[in-house]
């Protein structure tokens, strides 16, 4: 028997976002294989051709490759006449891939094993068909067994039943959802992925594959996370096909795929891959996205530090460091507005807008370092430059994202020498969301992390335990997001950053002040001051731009229908709406935060000026 590494596949999965390959079927039938033939037969007599997709997925970035068996069972072969060749048929899949993924543990492979049906077969002969390809596939050398696309509750009872009698190898439990978020045989998300009792063998994950597309599957997930302890891999279709020429084509793209991925990383899964219609270039795309935000969220936040003879300081009051943390300190109502710096290096218009906002009493200038992982002149000269000629205190948001650890340290001494105080850190979004695609993301540390550091220069000492004459006086804020759909990992990092010295939040944009007061609930009686995000809304498309296109940000329907509602008015008018919710949002949550910030759509100050005017 070949060497399985279903060990090290499990710790993977516990420990670090992976990503899967996607569908087989659905490439034979791009490669002119139609579906009279036996696929899995392929392996037999057209290996290179099998060979050449699990490759393709392989290049594309995908962590674990599927071997071509799905129907490589008793039943299903029997119509083929090939019975006899079963277990040829799953070693010859399973060999096609290893080959391709290797032995050294850095890819893993995925022995697939399809749907058996309900009824016209006992208990016994459904668990021997069982049992019987899965040895073919362990024997072979696959990792794990995935049981893929099963039907019902009773489909993945009878298989967890089955691996009774294999206990020592490791399965997924993998469920279709079709159109209403439920099974084929009509059983709700929570009954489909409720965990199984000691009457059968324990899964290592759960899984939601097929049956629908992304949008079908992250609502499902959303329940099934919540249901189901184990890890969640979810692997949906690209969307629904539509007949064109004969042929079934899948029309959704790669970006759409990705973007849906990037909403299950958030939720928390533990893998992300495809089934039909989902191809190398889907994979690839979903690869780009969230691997660099697996990187983020792998992150040590502790970080590594040296011990020297240098002692730590005494931090100097909060409310002495800024005059924005001295408002804060005070519980006054405080006001921030956020300006994007230019691409280019002309700062005179920013300059111009941040001393119109100070003669109109707000507070600071917030400042994005990099937004969408964008290019745009540095927002710490941007910082600079208004704090010296504006004579307007900006809030400098701060990305681990783009340099290591030493660059970081650097520029906040840096950020100490030109006076600028108030900083936000964030761990920052992939490069893949950005203009540019094969930019890397270093990610040296999280928002955590970087808290921590920020918090020894302000008693200084450095990240090498080297002494910091004077110490810094940095004022440390974090970001929140009251629409985090995993609210668990959101609720516990924001406790993490406070611990690591956070000295004030600000939210993500709220439009549901509900999920707000929801979170502010779940934190309870919060340690430091809180700005809620307040986005005015431009228009409908920018409405969906929102909802659609930004991490972190989910606009209800509510609000979308009223945005939908001017729709065809004029673009003053669409505004005017967008200005009166944000108004609403500003009045509903006044009571539970100690402030605002407000973004200006498209540069424009006279917006956020409106939306914070009596």
């Amino acid at each position: 028997m070949k060497k399985n590494n279903s060990r090290k596949f499990i710790e993977t999965l516990n420990n670090r976002l992976l990503v899967f390959d996607g569908a087989m079927g659905t490439e034979l039938y791009r490669h002119h294989i139609f579906t009279n033939r036996c696929f899995e037969e392929l392996n037999l007599s057209e290996p290179a051709l099998i060979s050449e997709i699990s490759n393709s997925y392989r290049i594309a970035g995908a962590d674990v490759l599927t071997t071509n068996t799905f129907g490589a069972n008793r039943i299903r072969l029997e119509k083929y006449g090939l019975v006899d060749r079963l277990s040829e048929i799953n070693r010859a899949g399973v060999r096609i891939v290893r080959e391709i993924a290797g032995d050294d543990g850095e890819l893993f492979v995925a022995g697939s094993v399809g749907q058996f049906p309900i009824t016209g077969y006992t208990n016994d002969e459904i668990e021997s068909c069982i049992l019987e390809q899965v040895d073919s596939l362990w024997e072979g050398g696959v990792d794990f067994i995935i049981f893929e696309t099963q039907l019902s509750r009773e489909a993945i009872r009878r298989s967890a039943s089955a691996m009774l009698k294999r206990t020592e190898i490791p399965f997924v439990l993998s469920c279709a959802v079709v159109a209403g978020n439920e099974s084929a045989a009509g059983e709700s998300i929570y009954r489909l992925m409720a965990p199984f009792g000691s009457e059968v063998a324990k899964p290592i994950a759960m899984g939601l594959n097929c049956g629908s597309g992304p949008d079908g599957l992250l609502r499902a997930a959303e329940i099934a996370i919540k249901v189901n302890p184990l890890p969640l891999i979810v692997q949906p279709n690209a969307g629904m096909p539509k007949e064109f020429e004969g042929r079934q084509i899948y029309y959704s793209s790669p970006e759409y795929a990705a973007t849906y991925a990037m909403r299950l990383v958030s939720l928390g899964v533990a893998a992300v891959g495809g089934c039909c219609g989902i191809s190398p270039e889907h994979i690839s795309e979903i690869a780009k996205m969230i691997k660099p935000l697996a990187k983020a969220r792998a992150t040590n936040s502790i970080l590594q530090v040296t011990e020297t003879e240098a002692a730590e300081q005494p931090e100097s009051p909060i409310a002495e460091r800024s005059k924005f943390a001295c408002k804060l300190t005070k519980h006054e109502w405080t006001i921030s507005v956020e300006i994007v710096p230019p691409r280019g290096y002309d700062l005179k218009n920013i300059i111009e807008k941040s001393k119109e906002l100070h003669r109109h009493g707000i507070d600071a200038i917030n400042l994005p370092d990099g937004p969408r992982a964008s290019s745009r002149v540095s927002s710490i000269a941007a910082a600079s430059k208004i704090l010296s000629e504006a004579h307007i205190e900006p809030i400098l948001h701060f990305c681990c994202r783009d340099k290591n650890l030493i660059g970081m340290q650097a520029d906040l001494l840096g950020c100490a020498a030109l006076g600028i105080r108030n900083l936000l850190f964030i761990t920052g979004d992939p490069p893949k969301l950005g203009s540019y695609p094969n930019a890397t993301g270093v990610f040296d540390t999280d928002s955590i992390g970087i808290c921590s550091l920020q918090r020894r220069l302000n008693r200084g000492v450095d990240l090498g335990g080297q002494e910091i004459v004077p110490p810094t006086n940095a004022v440390i804020g974090v970001g929140l997001d009251p629409n985090s759909l995993d609210r668990k990992r959101e609720i516990d990092r924001f406790k993490q950053k406070i611990d690591a010295g956070a000295n004030f939040a600000i939210t993500q944009p709220v439009f549901d002040p509900e999920a707000l007061f929801r979170l502010l609930d779940e934190i309870n009686n919060c340690p430091i001051p809180i700005l809620a995000g307040i986005w005015p809304l431009a228009s409908f498309r920018n409405a969906e731009f929102m909802k659609n296109e930004v991490p972190g940000v989910t606009v209800p329907d509510s609000t979308m229908e009223r945005m939908e509602h001017v729709a065809k008015k004029t673009k003053e008018e669409q505004l005017a709406v967008g200005i009166e919710i944000a108004k609403e949002m500003i009045s509903a949550i006044k009571d539970r935060v100690n402030g605002i910030q407000v973004a200006a759509p498209f540069g424009r100050i006279e917006i956020a000026l409106l939306v914070v005017s009596g």
